[in-house]
């Protein structure tokens, strides 16, 4: 990514309107066609439309909260809504919203909470990137302080391996400012819980240190997958950590570089969806792709309907539900569209 291309996805939020506070109206949905292959169908369509956002499933539940809300065409700053969907009954419904409006918070569910981690404030038309370390914990009724990283952090990837929680890479603050992307520098941090009355501590580190990438556990073993870095570009890395060893291994890389994308794994295979690029004009990826780590090699599987980056993926069973983002690159055209994508056995 560009240097030029960041400031001017920054200034698509700095200079919108009601920065910190959720839409209030549904809007008109951005489904245009059918998804088109029996592999694809809609889902519930979300009650907001959202980007930058980091979906979880959470007692058989999925949970959304935060992210970068829309005025109709372009981002308008974050929001503190929280929606959760019931897979059976197909309905969304509003939870206890965030303590505070973030975008790109991290949700995981850890030791019967839902955890929403880091992320970014929007405090001042100036100040749309404020990164942080706080973690809150719902348990079903409110939110609650949970354990602090060790230093502000977004756009990183979660996992839970072994019954510990681990969030590696994304970014940081470079030095004293903590407002714009400008600010911040890539790392390789990686950072593990065991409980919610303990504190973090220190794991291997990432091999290499990048942000919006996706991430998904298969076994004891945690793939993070593509993302991108703030002064360069796309990067198809695969890394693989070991929880039984401490140890990461080079992996296969994916077919092509794409950042802001989303993963999840199903039947022992890891799937990617979309993200975008900033060259030649900028664009979303089509291509979705599907892992075998058995064979250590990466295949095409169906495109996406709806092209989409900074959405979510959430296994349920059998089917991976594709959740939000953004049809064009940057903050245009968020949305609100839901995509289940049901892999062959």
């Amino acid at each position: 990514m560009s240097l030029n291309s960041i400031t001017r996805r920054g200034a698509l939020v700095a200079g919108s309107a009601g920065l910190v506070f959720a839409c209030s109206g549904r809007p008109e949905s951005t489904a245009q066609t059918p998804p088109e292959t029996s592999f694809w169908r809609f889902g519930p369509a979300l009650p907001i439309a959202v980007q930058e956002i980091y979906p979880a499933l959470h007692q058989g539940q999925i949970h959304l909260a935060g992210g970068f809300i829309s005025d109709g065409e372009t981002i308008s700053g974050a929001t503190d809504r929280h929606v959760v969907l019931d897979p059976e009954q197909g309905t969304w419904a509003d939870a206890a919203p965030l303590p505070i409006a973030r975008h790109h918070p991290n949700l995981i569910s850890f030791r019967d909470r839902l955890l929403a981690i880091g992320g970014f404030e929007a405090r001042s038309e100036d100040a749309v990137w404020v990164m942080q370390a706080g973690v809150w914990a719902f348990d079903g009724d409110e939110w609650s302080d949970a354990p602090t990283l060790p230093q502000p952090n977004g756009e990183s990837v979660l996992g839970v391996l072994r019954d510990t929680l681990h969030t590696c890479g994304g970014r940081e603050p470079s030095g004293t400012s903590n407002a714009s992307w400008t600010d911040h520098s890539d790392i390789a941090d990686h950072f593990v819980l065991t409980g919610l009355d303990s504190a973090w501590e220190t794991a291997a580190p990432l091999p290499t240190a990048r942000n919006s990438a996706a991430a998904a556990t298969i076994g004891s073993n945690w793939h993070v997958v593509g993302g991108r870095t703030v002064t360069g570009g796309n990067t198809p890395t695969h890394e693989v950590y070991d929880a039984d060893e401490d140890r990461w291994r080079v992996a296969t890389p994916m077919p092509q570089g794409q950042g802001g994308l989303a993963a999840a794994s199903v039947h022992g295979k890891l799937y990617a969806f979309g993200g975008e690029f900033f060259d030649n004009g900028g664009g979303v990826y089509p291509e979705a792709w599907t892992y075998d780590p058995t064979r250590d090699l990466w295949d095409a599987i169906p495109d996406m309907p709806h092209p989409r980056h900074g959405l979510g993926a959430v296994a349920v069973e059998d089917e991976i539900y594709v959740i939000g983002g953004a049809l064009e690159v940057g903050g245009s055209k968020t949305s609100d569209l839901v995509e289940v994508f049901t892999p062959t056995p």
